[in-house]
């Protein structure tokens, strides 16, 4: 587990002296998020350093929240702030220098963030319940992934998502893509992930839990999963009843949780695997200062 997270990013904006400062994208778009016209909410990112398109970065639907565990490598539960840095959502389009690494990307968007949203931050310890995710009795019930290696990796719909025959996410590529709808009986969340390890698992997971989840399995292999839960929707906008894709959604029998399953009991029901509590302190980076609206382009 990392427990100090947020060093790495201070040490490569440190290494970089005062050019750290300087480190910014060439152009960048920032705007509201415009709602989607069936009230569903989808957010991905596509592009940067690693990817097949390293020079541009798009953010769907990006919360403030989200944007600041990028900058300062850190997770979901790392940041403290305002309610609101859950709620607000943004589309961003930035435009990455040439040869640009991933941490001076993350720097980036520390400076694209004072910039742009005014944010102030501080950094200090803090006591948290984790979770360990572990088998479950019986084992797990996934397989090993059948994908190639060289598979490209999938990225979320720039509209509605297509599903498959069992109303489930269908994710073209290697990845991991979650999404929320709602219906009759309320909100509902898929987690879809395609020859994905462990570790990528119990950090998506500790991002939706909002606390630290770390891989004791012992599985080492990549792997598909596929969970249908409901989530917590504190801090979440979701779309009206009866909104969005709901209609004509079909099941699995045997992958379907019970309904107004949580994360925790949907993956001991449908994936074979369970969260062991313990306790463990990290470093969190606290929102002193940040604004809703973001200055002009």
């Amino acid at each position: 587990m990392r427990h100090v997270a947020f060093i790495a990013a201070f040490a490569c904006a440190a290494a970089f002296g005062q050019a750290a400062e300087n480190l910014t994208f060439e152009v960048a778009s920032v705007k509201p998020a415009t709602p989607s016209p069936d009230g569903g909410i989808f957010v991905g990112s596509r592009g940067g350093p690693g990817t097949p398109d390293p020079g541009r970065i798009t953010w769907t639907n990006a919360t403030l929240k989200i944007l600041l565990t990028i900058a300062y490598d850190v997770k979901n539960y790392q940041v403290n702030g305002p309610a609101w840095l859950d709620i607000e959502r943004y589309d961003i389009i930035a435009k990455v220098p040439a040869g640009a690494t991933k941490e001076q990307v993350g720097v980036m968007w520390q400076n694209l963030l004072k910039e742009r949203f005014g944010v102030v931050v501080h950094h200090e310890a803090k006591e948290f319940q984790v979770s360990e995710l572990v088998v479950a009795k019986g084992g797990p019930k996934f397989k090993e992934t059948t994908l190639d290696p060289n598979t490209p990796q999938a990225t979320p719909p720039s509209g509605p998502p297509k599903l498959d025959k069992n109303g489930f996410l269908d994710v073209q590529g290697r990845g991991m893509i979650m999404m929320m709808r709602a219906g009759p009986a309320g909100p509902s969340a898929q987690i879809v992930g395609k020859a994905q390890t462990m570790t990528e698992l119990a950090t998506l997971l500790g991002n939706q839990i909002n606390k630290p989840v770390v891989d004791k399995t012992s599985l080492t292999g990549k792997y598909d999963i596929q969970v249908e839960y409901t989530p917590d929707p504190s801090g979440m906008p979701l779309p009206p009843p009866g909104a969005g894709l709901e209609a004509g959604r079909a099941r699995s029998a045997d992958n379907a949780s019970e309904p107004g399953s949580n994360l925790a009991s949907a993956i001991e029901q449908q994936l074979g695997l369970r969260l062991a509590s313990n306790k463990a302190k990290l470093d969190v980076v606290v929102v002193d200062k940040a604004e809703k609206v973001p200055t002009e382009n």
